[in-house]
């Protein structure tokens, strides 16, 4: 079986204040409509733009908490980034997740199946720089986002 070669797709930062993130990448050109920020009672936690082939994304220290199981109790995400991986498959989520931890990488989350809808896993760069790696999203698997 061929291993499997993960494409960069997504750049997505982990901010202090996304609201303002918002409003300078704005000014700076990025086309970030109001459909695709998430807000609740606490203010806004997750912003989705596209930039070509890659997916710009910001997210709120509190909703990175929540994806990331490494991260939680964490104080010192604001300015933190996540390089995004696609991958073809759930499975090749596993595979790839276990090759790299295997390897000796850390793993900040395993192999779970996120609310958004597609299978999910972190790992970390020899740097500390998060590493996701995200299969195709499937309509059908998506659940009630939670509460931030």
């Amino acid at each position: 079986m061929a291993k499997v070669k993960p494409v960069l797709g997504q750049l997505n930062l982990v901010s202090d204040n996304p609201a303002a993130s918002v409003a300078f990448y704005r000014r700076l050109g990025v086309d970030i409509a109001e459909a695709a920020i998430w807000r609740t009672a606490s203010g806004t936690h997750h912003v989705n733009a596209r930039s070509g082939e890659v997916d710009f994304e910001l997210d709120s220290t509190t909703f990175a908490q929540v994806w990331n199981q490494g991260w939680c109790g964490r104080g010192d995400l604001k300015g933190r980034v996540v390089l995004g991986f696609r991958v073809g498959s759930r499975e090749a989520v596993d595979e790839v997740y276990a090759d790299l931890t295997a390897a000796g990488y850390a793993g900040l989350q395993p192999p779970h199946d996120a609310f958004w809808g597609a299978r999910y896993a972190i790992v970390e760069d020899p740097d500390g720089i998060a590493v996701g790696l995200m299969s195709p999203i499937s309509a059908d698997l998506k659940s009630v986002p939670p509460d931030v």
